[in-house]
């Protein structure tokens, strides 16, 4: 089918208030800790407005909105769940208000990623009234991603609506090219055990930090030893985070956690990744101190627990694959040039997806990655408004014969 990219063009036009205003309405309403009902029941009111056939929460309190019940299936994956703040302090504008400066417009969740959301759901409705959706069941869905990639569309497939789509596109930031893949990561923890004692007699105790000590070394001196893949890149590791348990500050602690973030290339392997944790613990400490990889079990906002291992696939398509040429057909198709397809640093739900269930992934949408999760979270309206032609127009370049 061949895209109709004057007509697209033309209506996208006429609505481009409308998506912008969209956009400012979603990042003014806090969705921080996954709490994503009040941004999901305004996204909804908006999804109705365009007249979509189903529109509601999915078990876990995600959103969904339906077009059409042919047999070819598309979701458009959307997270809109946002990391905090942080110190209100470091914000030189309201980061829900937001403020809109050179075209560019700035607010927490901008870029990461509510800034798909209107072009996506615009897309969507325009790509209906054109004639571009008969054939296809398409899905938006916006959900939880922030604090478990991958397990909001595990539950899209496995608990509700129990539907394993043909085709995702997933809207995180790729500033306006196409994705094809990332890295995939593996969480662990480890526990050091010790022995309590005062301070004062610290000659007593037993420090559980001063165990890890050669573990934290090992992992900095780690990474040059890691795997490489020409697309994927270098395997990366670091100790994210360390907590400590200790009676007072006057004591010796007799716990101690790191937790640390291993980013896995094509050729390692989560277990593989894991011993190599666990081989740097020094002989003399195994017996107190254990590795293991992290769970995910925490109750969504509305109750619903769907426990995960906190193990994400790396994954990535070829520039040949059937998606990714439409995907780039599309992207020329609309005016934005023919760049080869690029990949994410980061992490997304494409380690479902595609990593997990091999449903063919593509991401597109506006802002740059390297603005998520900080003070200066932002997307280019324009991009915005742009993205909804790619959106719209992208079922028409799917040859699905």
């Amino acid at each position: 089918m061949s895209i109709p990219v004057s007509q697209i063009q033309s209506r996208v036009n006429a609505q481009r208030e409308d998506i912008i205003q969209f956009l400012k309405d979603i990042c003014a309403i806090p969705s921080m800790d996954s709490k994503i009902g009040p941004v999901g029941e305004r996204i909804q009111a908006e999804m109705r407005k365009l007249k979509f056939d189903e529109v509601r929460f999915d078990k876990a309190g995600n959103t969904i909105g339906r077009i059409g019940n042919g047999k070819k299936v598309i979701v458009f994956d959307s997270h809109i769940d946002t990391v905090g703040v942080g110190d209100p302090s470091a914000w030189k504008w309201d980061p829900f208000k937001g403020k809109v400066e050179d075209g560019v417009f700035y607010a927490r969740g901008a870029c990461d990623e509510k800034g798909s959301t209107p072009g996506m759901i615009y897309g969507m409705a325009l790509a209906r009234d054109l004639g571009l959706l008969d054939g296809w069941t398409a899905y938006y869905f916006g959900n939880m991603e922030e604090w478990c990639d991958g397990i909001a569309p595990n539950t899209f497939v496995e608990v509700d609506p129990k539907i394993k789509p043909d085709f995702v596109v997933i809207g995180e930031p790729t500033r306006m090219l196409v994705y094809r893949g990332h890295k995939g990561r593996v969480e662990i923890k480890v526990v050091s055990k010790g022995k309590s004692a005062h301070a004062a007699s610290n000659h007593l105790g037993d420090n559980a930090i001063y165990k890890l000590l050669p573990l934290i070394a090992g992992i900095r001196d780690l990474e040059p030893h890691l795997g490489d893949h020409p697309f994927l890149g270098h395997g990366k590791v670091t100790v994210s985070d360390m907590v400590v348990k200790t009676p007072s500050i006057n004591a010796v602690p007799d716990e101690a956690i790191v937790y640390i973030d291993r980013r896995l290339t094509f050729g390692e392997d989560k277990n593989a990744a894991i011993e190599q944790i666990r081989a740097l613990i020094p002989p003399e400490h195994r017996n107190a101190v254990t590795v293991e990889e992290m769970f995910y079990d925490d109750p969504t906002y509305t109750g619903f627990v769907f426990p995960v291992d906190k193990y994400f696939p790396a994954w990535a398509y070829e520039e040949s694959h059937p998606l990714v040429k439409a995907a780039l057909a599309t992207r020329a198709a609309i005016g934005l040039g023919n760049d080869p397809a690029g990949k994410w640093n980061f992490s997304t739900n494409g380690i479902y997806w595609a990593g997990k269930a091999k449903i063919p992934s593509i991401g597109f949408g506006p802002g740059d990655e390297v603005t998520a999760h900080t003070t200066e979270d932002s997307v280019n309206l324009g991009d915005v408004v742009k993205a909804t032609e790619f959106y719209a127009a992208l079922t028409a370049a799917l040859d699905t014969k």
